[in-house]
């Protein structure tokens, strides 16, 4: 089993769940984190950490959601890891809880 993050992560990109990964599963893009499948060790760490509430068990995935789980393993090889908290975007509050952002998602 993996954590994986959603849509709700698009352009808000808060990067507390970073700092508390024991094993550096996360990966940078311009506006998204994503998690590697291979590497995550299910401790679940990141989760309350998360102040997008954007990470969440690949079972617990809800159907309009499950395409992340294969964005987070694909975009993971591609983008460099992130191991220390940075600051968010300036407008990361306002994106967040907005719906149906995957089209904004940068690669």
């Amino acid at each position: 089993m993996t954590f994986v993050v959603t849509d709700n992560c698009i352009k808000c990109k808060y990067t507390d769940c970073v700092a508390v990964c024991p094993v550096d599963a996360f990966f940078e893009g311009p506006n998204f984190l994503a998690i590697d499948p291979n590497i995550c060790i299910d401790c679940a760490l990141c989760v309350p950490e998360c102040p997008a509430d954007a990470i969440v068990q690949d079972t617990e995935l809800a159907d309009d959601q499950s395409e992340y789980l294969a964005l987070n393993a694909q975009l993971s090889s591609q983008w460099p890891v992130i191991t220390e908290l940075k600051a968010p975007p300036d407008d990361a509050d306002e994106w967040n809880g907005v719906a149906n952002k995957r089209p904004l998602l940068e690669e």
